[in-house]
């Protein structure tokens, strides 16, 4: 997922772009994760479609492997204790909530009575608190992580399937068996986002769509360059523009669009897409 120079073009591979923002320190709130290197950083903005990309030369290389939990919750203790608090938070306050709500509106109005069952793949899934609502709403979830720390606390906590690895690297070409798949807050952390949603359409039922949600940086750059929108470990934060390029790029056909601020505070595109042009 990460390399030494993680992200070096625009989705949409214009070469016209201008450095946005810099950092030489981190920003209030960032995460310490462990990096090789001077802490120097910055986003580069596409002048074309307005996609901000980061740009650095520290080694992040292990974020992903097995830092990104340490880091992030303090090891299998604190991703429990961050399960519980997220899933005591009232409705009102839930990111998670509103999430589940808007999936389950748009998967009635997709399949109405003719899906009884319906299975979903959550690739990213780590704390697990998504796949938990969706499990009580009557989905077989299946919790794809490439750390077996987060699929074991996800079998722990809710029961559902797991799956440990790269999502780009898994044999997935019998599967086939997904009428959604979803992407809550991960495109941002891959290097190649287009190829994640490329795999993504070609494991879905033909009637099946996805659900993604990345960070908005046109809205969050305005109350400036330290919002958690662009910290360290997001290789991209989305524009409108950049985003529909992404979906389309990826084979797939963009049906709803939504830019919004979560109860969390989170500047959030949230987009559903189903397979085909």
């Amino acid at each position: 997922m990460n390399s030494l120079n993680p992200t070096i073009h625009c989705l949409c591979e214009e070469s016209d772009v201008e450095v946005s923002v810099t950092y030489d320190e981190a920003p209030k709130g960032e995460v310490r994760f462990p990096f090789v290197g001077t802490y120097n950083r910055d986003y580069r903005r596409c002048k074309i479609c307005g996609h901000f990309y980061s740009s650095h030369s520290m080694d992040m290389s292990t974020l992903y492997d097995r830092d990104y939990l340490t880091a992030t919750y303090g090891g299998e203790d604190g991703v429990l204790n961050a399960f519980n608090k997220i899933i005591a938070l009232p409705e009102a306050q839930s990111d998670n909530h509103q999430r589940i709500c808007r999936i389950q509106e748009f998967a009635i109005r997709k399949f109405g009575n003719k899906v009884s069952e319906p299975k979903l793949l959550d690739v990213g899934s780590g704390l697990a608190v998504f796949v938990c609502g969706m499990e009580v709403q009557g989905w077989q979830c299946t919790a794809l992580d490439p750390d077996k720390r987060f699929s074991l606390h996800a079998s722990n906590v809710t029961g559902a399937e797991t799956i440990t690895g790269d999502f780009l690297s898994i044999d997935a070409s019998d599967w086939k068996t997904f009428h959604c798949v979803s992407f809550n807050k991960v495109l941002e952390h891959v290097e190649d986002p287009i190829a994640f949603l490329t795999k993504a359409s070609r494991i879905l039922k033909k009637t099946g769509f996805i659900y993604l949600e990345v960070p908005d940086g046109e809205t969050a750059i305005l109350e400036g360059q330290n919002r958690e929108e662009f910290f360290i470990d997001h290789h991209h934060v989305f524009s409108a523009a950049s985003l529909v390029f992404m979906i389309t790029n990826a084979g797939l056909t963009l049906v709803r669009l939504e830019r919004l601020q979560e109860p969390s505070g989170k500047f959030t595109f949230v987009a559903f897409a189903v397979p085909g042009l």
